[in-house]
């Protein structure tokens, strides 16, 4: 069941469904549909596009934006730069309206009376344009991990608005001639999966396309310095059918991302020696985070691109979460992908009775 007319600012991932990615952005719009299928998911809540949109009317912010971007030399990349600095400094720096700054409040509050105290968020951009097949800005939007207070949270989402107009944003739309103040900008707020380990994993062999592999890539830790690309991952290949690990290539792993606990933050710390060019993940684990990824692909109807965690918290299917899901955009959309077998092949019909039995539990 998708958003009501009198959510305004703010929608727990449960209210929402995929038909909302106008009000709650592509991320939001997927972690609702995991919900929905059954998947464990930490709980969150999605600060919508009204609240992002409302904030620059009231600020009168959109005609001061539009100027900037107007007035952006078309190569000069220093230009640009400084140009998407304003732009993001003219975000943050102006005032919510209350209704708004209130909403958000409440939402971290009541998030923290369903989970826990003082309660650790990550607040992650989801913007309306993101993980679409024809346009992904997978990665463009910031992310911030540990977040702590109401009062953070609020701070948090402004940065989020504002990573909108980041000078890489701006050139990716530019490109694929899409009106840069027609995009709108919803934001996360996700409860912190304690991670053992996390990473990403596709649901077909993203070097060929090949349908009968689910590839994991994984780390120590929290996952954000895979998925930007500061740290080389374990790789896993798996048969689909089987479930059973067919290639493994272990990375030295000498850093890990995890919290700091008493400062309210992620540190980057160095990982033992027993530790470091040991994989990630038990033969279990790959197992149960390809039987995951199997059966997302089967709920959704096509190759999926999913973030996971371990998380320490939890026993169920050895720990796995699923953090975030997208559309896989390259393979999927050429007519020369290997063909599924008929074994696998997608679609929900007994996808809830069979492979998605063990993410039956979303006990939070």
């Amino acid at each position: 069941m998708g958003a009501q007319n009198g959510d305004q600012y703010v929608l727990t991932f449960e209210q929402a469904s995929n038909h909302d990615v106008a009000l709650i952005g592509g991320k939001c719009a997927g972690l609702a549909s995991l919900i929905a299928a059954g998947a464990t998911v930490p709980p969150g809540f999605a600060v919508t596009t009204r609240a992002y949109l409302e904030t620059l009317a009231a600020r009168n912010l959109e005609c001061e934006i539009r100027t900037r971007i107007e007035a952006i030399p078309e190569n000069d990349v220093g230009a640009q730069a400084r140009i998407a600095g304003e732009i993001q400094d003219l975000i943050k720096s102006e005032a919510m309206p209350d209704r708004v700054t209130d909403a958000i409040r409440f939402g971290y509050d009541q998030l923290c009376t369903r989970v826990g105290r003082d309660l650790p968020v990550a607040v992650r951009s989801s913007g309306t344009s993101e993980d679409m097949p024809e346009a992904s800005f997978a990665g463009q939007g910031d992310t911030f991990l540990w977040t702590v207070g109401a009062t953070a949270v609020v701070d948090r989402v402004r940065d989020c608005w504002a990573s909108l107009f980041t000078a890489r944003a701006i050139a990716y739309r530019g490109k694929h001639k899409l009106a840069h103040l027609e995009q709108a900008m919803a934001v996360g707020v996700q409860q912190m999966a304690d991670a053992r380990a996390a990473g990403v994993a596709m649901s077909l062999d993203p070097s060929n396309g090949d349908r009968s592999k689910i590839v994991i890539e994984s780390v120590w830790g929290l996952g954000e310095p895979l998925v930007s690309g500061q740290a080389t991952p374990d790789y896993f290949v798996v048969d689909k059918v089987l479930l059973e690990p067919i290639k493994r290539v272990i990375a030295s792993k000498p850093t890990e991302l995890v919290a700091d606990i008493a400062n309210q933050t992620t540190v980057s710390r160095e990982v033992e020696d027993v530790r470091r060019n040991v994989a990630s993940l038990t033969d279990a684990q790959i197992r149960a985070v390809a039987r995951v990824v199997k059966a997302v692909e089967r709920a959704f109807g096509g190759p999926q691109d999913v973030e996971w965690a371990i998380d320490a918290r939890r026993t169920e299917d050895e720990g796995v979460v699923l953090l975030q899901c997208r559309p896989e955009t390259v393979w999927s959309r050429k007519a020369s992908a290997p063909a599924v077998s008929k074994s696998y092949a997608p679609g929900i019909e007994g996808v809830l009775s069979t492979l998605m039995a063990p993410l039956a539990s979303r006990k939070h």
